[in-house]
């Protein structure tokens, strides 16, 4: 198994999760609905569990501990997509990369559930499961909102046509690749973007909503290798304030 190629892997999701997940967690007390403030409490938790998770598969193939890993780097230390770390604005647009992002992940978890890396296969089947009910929220609000009144609709498109380019940012191709695909560790970027657009293509075509041309459009890459916005390292600052204050914390 090429450790570096399954290492790049489990960086970039386990970034994102983490990312995402604080961002998400921003929602706590400010949800639009009370359900809607318990839920995306309920998927942050789940993705910062998640990423602890892969960070512990790095720490067994010799990288530093999770806490290390999650609190100690800088920013251009870190493997996210720039989708994940753009601030949440307003519930519109985080609902749409609620969407794009998880439906993106399900697939990605599916996909590594046939992984040869048996540790990475086993756990994508126990997070498939999770990610599946966050796949569904996301998709019943967007059906929902994206067919309500003339606002939500203005506004989701609005949200999705600026999402876009983020969106696609997160397929960035990874310089190993080739080896993942040649060793059964992963499908793939493409693979997973052919299947993320015909999904994204079938919700989309269930609302008011137009989807953006794809084909047309420049991919935001970069941050999978380090190139971020100025958003991600405050948010790294924030998040780190306890950890620097009592290293021996528990998530």
């Amino acid at each position: 198994m090429n450790q570096n190629a399954i290492k790049d892997l489990l960086y970039k999701m386990a970034d994102d999760q983490l990312i995402l997940g604080h961002k998400n967690s921003e929602w706590t007390g400010f949800g639009p609905l009370l359900e809607e403030d318990i839920a995306f409490s309920s998927m942050a938790q789940d993705k910062v569990g998640q990423s602890w998770q892969l960070y512990k598969i790095l720490n067994e193939l010799g990288e530093s501990d999770p806490d290390t890993v999650a609190f100690m780097r800088n920013a251009e230390q870190f493997h996210n997509s720039q989708f994940v770390e753009l601030p949440n604005g307003e519930y519109d647009f985080s609902l749409i990369r609620h969407f794009l992002f998880d439906t993106a992940e399900l697939i990605r978890f599916q996909m590594l559930a046939e992984s040869s890396f048996e540790t990475l296969a086993n756990l994508a089947k126990k997070i498939k499961g999770e990610t599946k009910y966050h796949s569904m929220h996301a998709n019943i609000w967007i059906k929902q909102l994206g067919s309500a009144t003339e606002e939500s609709i203005s506004r989701l498109q609005d949200s999705l046509d600026k999402s876009m380019p983020y969106a696609l940012g997160m397929f960035e191709v990874s310089e190993f690749e080739q080896d993942l695909i040649n060793e059964g560790l992963f499908a793939g970027e493409e693979a997973l973007k052919a299947q993320w657009k015909t999904k994204v293509t079938e919700v989309i075509s269930e609302t008011s909503l137009i989807l953006p041309d794809m084909e047309s459009i420049t991919p935001v890459y970069g941050g999978r290798y380090g190139k971020h916005t100025e958003h991600l390292q405050p948010l790294l600052t924030e998040m780190s304030e306890v950890f620097n204050v009592d290293p021996t914390a528990d998530w």
